[in-house]
């Protein structure tokens, strides 16, 4: 009988990750230490969003780990003209000896902001899916009833002009207006707050676009291609190309649509129209009175945020008011223009007053 050759292989050798396996004060603690909650119990939402986004004022002792050519790092605080307490501190000296501590937490004003709506990545997803699939499932119910013969041919006309354009708003503000501004923001809370509200206008636009296309194919005579030139030539667009917002879906479409014969596009408007109304109005509402209410610069930024307004809100009225033809164009016509355009000042001087700033003069005009 002969003895088989015993080949010469590596053998594997299980070893402990010596991170894994060292033992340290916080070894067995089930929750964070770096920084402070809000409440007195830690969120899941903070856990993945607080510190993300580093801060070399806290604890990264061995500073910005990227740069721009210009020699400034990660995101630079002066970014921001509105300022929040702390700011304009240095950042802390490192040194042999120093133990890289930096100031305590929360290093600044900025780190004390948190979502009402707790966004973060999971939120966005879900909460999306839910708002698309319940889209789709009105149009494809409007679909299978024939709801779309029900409506009166003026209506026809308005939709695929006025709301077709609105596609435009919501896909200018969302891609060139949110999705830079996050950009800029100084903590992780911020990016995914202010990004989130991009991503729901940009979904907005993509509704009312998929929504063009389907009525292209359900209604005779739809013209998918008629917003463009709305949006490009129509003399009652042309200001809301520089500025607009909750007059045209609240107080117009949702109005209308159902004298109409309409009860499918309030749908789509509304879920966008939720989100900027309120959920996303949450999130605003919270972050800027943080800023107007700061301890070291309230005054500095509600000086700043009253000559925003002075210029802005101006365009805002003009722009609304360059809107009120389209008031009369559908059959049953909606509540008075005025009326609606009162209603969206009341509301924005509410939120004025709600942020401790100014009542603006400019909304007299």
């Amino acid at each position: 009988m002969t003895t088989p050759q015993e080949r010469s292989v590596p053998k594997p050798v299980f070893t402990d990750a010596e991170a894994g396996a060292k033992e340290f004060p916080d070894s067995d603690n089930r929750r964070f230490t770096y920084y402070t909650p809000a409440k007195r119990k830690q969120s899941h939402y903070e856990d993945v969003t607080v510190e993300v986004q580093p801060d070399p004022r806290h604890y990264l002792s061995q500073g910005w780990l990227y740069g721009f050519a210009d020699g400034r790092g990660g995101y630079p605080l002066e970014w921001t003209a509105l300022k929040a307490w702390g700011s304009d501190r240095p950042e802390p000296e490192r040194f042999p000896g120093s133990g890289g501590k930096g100031y305590d937490w929360p290093a600044l004003g900025w780190h004390e902001f948190r979502d009402p709506n707790e966004e973060w990545e999971l939120s966005l997803y879900r909460y999306n899916s839910n708002v698309v699939r319940q889209v789709t499932q009105n149009v494809e119910n409007a679909r299978q009833s024939k709801a779309f013969e029900q409506w009166n041919p003026n209506w026809v006309r308005f939709v695929e002009r006025n709301v077709g354009a609105w596609m435009h708003v919501d896909h200018g503000l969302g891609l060139y207006l949110y999705a830079n501004a996050q950009r800029r923001a100084p903590t992780n809370m911020h990016n995914n707050a202010i990004s989130v509200n991009s991503m729901h206008r940009i979904r907005a636009a993509q509704d009312l676009a998929l929504y063009n296309l389907t009525l292209s194919e359900e209604v005779p005579g739809f013209d998918g291609a008629a917003h463009l030139e709305t949006w490009n030539s129509d003399p009652a667009w042309q200001g809301v190309r520089q500025a607009a917002e909750e007059l045209f879906r609240s107080q117009l479409v949702q109005q209308a649509a159902p004298r109409n014969g309409d009860w499918v596009t309030p749908t789509i408007i509304g879920a966008a129209e939720y989100d900027f109304a309120e959920r996303d109005l949450r999130y605003t509402m919270a972050m800027f009175e943080l800023l107007t209410t700061d301890r070291e610069f309230a005054d500095h930024n509600k000086a700043l945020l009253q000559k925003w307004m002075s210029d802005w809100v101006p365009r805002a009225i003009h722009a609304a008011r360059t809107l009120q033809p389209i008031w009369s164009q559908p059959d049953a016509k909606p509540p008075r223009f005025e009326d609606g355009l009162d209603a969206a000042k009341s509301r924005f001087a509410q939120i004025v007053k709600d942020l401790h700033l100014d009542y603006p003069k400019e909304l007299a005009q």
